[in-house]
């Protein structure tokens, strides 16, 4: 098995903590994995990217070529066409339908949200508002990441697992919010894949 994924959205959204958990998930299966980053202008809501390679056999390379993600995940729809050209034919796009206007001519939401329906495979739910309903506003990413566990190729308990190990010290309060998000978003694609 073998996954490159694209992680995109922009500074504060939760892209390195979606890839550590990935990443932690992948290990503890014994997979070979390889992370760049990007990050930009995080700091004041720039664009962040993370390359995300996860295989059963080694990596030569932490760098995903155009035309062979086999996923995006994107918190910010905006970011999730910027990363198109990267995507496989056969790639999955699972993006938030919530915008986040950081530049003055932001596109029209409808506009992004037709572009990326056009890509034969995809999901795209408000995750910031099923965050809310999990529990915390603050799990959109995890939201996100849930939505895209039907397609990452592991076990679904892996991916609980990690959540675990990585929120470990923030407590068992977190831990259950973070795991709430993850199911609902999870829920979401298995219901409208």
């Amino acid at each position: 098995m073998k996954k490159d994924i694209i992680l995109a959205g922009v500074g504060g959204q939760g892209i390195i903590s979606i890839a550590s958990i990935i990443g932690y998930a992948a290990l503890e299966q014994g997979m070979f994995l390889k992370q760049s980053e990007v990050h930009g202008m995080s700091q004041r809501g720039g664009d962040v990217m993370s390359n995300l390679r996860i295989s059963h056999n080694p990596i030569a390379s932490d760098l995903i070529p155009f035309g062979q993600a086999d996923m995006i995940i994107s918190i910010e729809p905006l970011e999730s066409l910027r990363y198109l050209p990267y995507l496989s034919g056969e790639g999955w796009v699972i993006t938030n339908t919530r915008p986040f206007n950081n530049i003055p001519n932001y596109p029209a939401i409808d506009e992004i949200m037709r572009e990326i329906a056009k890509v034969p495979h995809h999901i795209a739910l408000d995750a910031d508002a099923t965050a809310k309903v999990a529990g915390s506003a603050k799990a959109t990413n995890i939201v996100m990441l849930g939505a895209a566990s039907p397609f990452l190729g592991m076990a679904y308990e892996k991916i609980e697992d990690a959540i675990r190990f990585i929120f470990r010290k923030k407590g068992d309060k977190i831990i259950e919010l973070n795991l709430s998000a993850l199911r609902a978003g999870c829920d979401f694609a298995n219901q409208n894949m």
